[in-house]
């Protein structure tokens, strides 16, 4: 029986440009890919999809989710036509799990998240790369623009460069040991609607994984255009069963 599945639902875009992957390697390093494409047209749509598999493959070949998704970025940002105030090419948010015997391992650039429901709590492992992220809602203000990303696969800045602009790196990970657990990666057009609701995230991942993947865009998207200012976002979520 596959442990994992997937879910997208495309809302009010025109176009679905979110995408998912997973690869295996021979030893049996598991990754999982999910990339919101920045954009609406079927340029953006086509490279994310090639480029979430291209990410999928390299991170489990490397066993490690920072190397495997650095390697992506750099291959990337070293392309000319990336370069300069001026360029325009496909770019998107991206998150990418590995599994091997021991480890978890997450990396991200962007605002696609990824959580872990061990135990019946949910545990939130990415940071978003946005403008929110830098300019916190505060008594005064209500924060920076979420929908602006700081860092995104198909930039070309450096870690240092994203840092000294907005106080992170342009690629950030975590590491923990693996354990049985519920993996979730999401686009924004997934988890911002429910947690813009006030909904626990963790009550909409019981169940088989299929049924839950789907249930979940099917809530995102609906609980979307149900508030004040009706707009649902492309929705993809992958959820995984990890275990020892």
């Amino acid at each position: 029986m596959r442990n994992y599945a997937t879910a997208q639902l495309i809302g009010d875009r025109s176009h679905q440009c979110d995408a998912t992957a997973t690869a295996t390697s021979p030893n049996g390093v598991r990754a999982y890919a999910l990339l919101d494409g920045i954009g609406s047209s079927d340029q953006v749509r086509d490279w994310t999809r090639q480029a979430a598999r291209r990410l999928a493959r390299t991170a489990a070949y490397h066993a490690d989710a920072e190397t495997g998704l650095r390697a992506q970025y750099d291959r990337y940002a070293a392309n000319p036509d990336r370069q300069g105030p001026w360029a325009r090419q496909p770019d998107a948010c991206a998150v990418v799990a590995v599994t091997s015997p021991r480890w978890l391992t997450v990396a991200w650039c962007g605002d696609a998240r990824a959580y872990l429901l061990v135990g019946g709590r949910l545990i939130r492992l990415t940071q978003d790369h946005n403008l929110r992220r830098v300019f916190p809602p505060n008594e005064i203000h209500g924060g920076g623009n979420r929908n602006i990303v700081t860092s995104c696969l198909g930039n070309d800045e450096t870690d240092q460069e994203v840092k000294d602009r907005y106080g992170h790196a342009a690629i950030e990970t975590t590491t923990r040991l693996l354990e049985d657990s519920r993996l979730l990666l999401a686009s924004d057009g997934a988890y911002e609607p429910l947690e813009d609701a006030g909904l626990d995230l963790s009550g909409y991942l019981v169940g088989g994984v299929a049924e839950t993947a789907r249930a979940f865009v099917d809530t995102a998207v609906a609980t979307a255009r149900a508030a004040a200012d009706p707009y649902a976002d492309n929705a993809t979520v992958l959820i995984a069963d990890l275990r020892t």
